[in-house]
């Protein structure tokens, strides 16, 4: 089962600002130990939507929007993702994760299961999927 750990992003964030030095080594400390534990796949920051841009669907047509977005509480500052064998062994993981900004700053994590091609109806569009996948190991 992978799980998606997602850092909400804050004002802060969203404005560039560094994470100070003791929060990079408490966040590497947490994803040695998932690397240790053999459950970490990826993890990164991400940089400000200030240099991003969202792709708007309607009609049939695609429209680029370029950032910054304006609604800061449902931005992603960054994100973990773990492979686990069951959902309470993910809550156990991110109970542990640091605080994204900091102790006692206010932030939140979110976590979402990933759908598993195991989870769709079996066909070829699916098989397809199954190919790739095969393919990038």
């Amino acid at each position: 089962m992978r799980f998606m750990i997602l850092v909400k992003a804050t004002a802060a964030s969203e404005a560039g600002e560094m994470p100070e030095v003791s929060l990079i080594a408490a966040m590497g400390e947490y994803h040695q130990e998932l690397a240790k534990a053999g459950v970490l796949l990826d993890a990164t920051g991400l940089q400000p939507s200030s240099k991003g841009w969202r792709i708007h669907y309607s009609g049939g047509k695609r429209t680029v929007v370029d950032g910054p977005f304006a609604e800061t509480r449902e931005l992603l500052a960054g994100y973990t993702l773990i492979q686990v064998r069951s959902r309470e062994e993910a809550m156990e993981w991110a109970r542990r994760f640091p605080a994204p900004f900091g102790e006692h700053a206010d932030g939140e994590i979110e976590v979402r299961q990933l759908f598993e091609l195991d989870d769709f109806e079996s066909g070829p569009e699916i098989e397809r999927f199954r190919d790739l996948e095969a393919s990038r190991r």
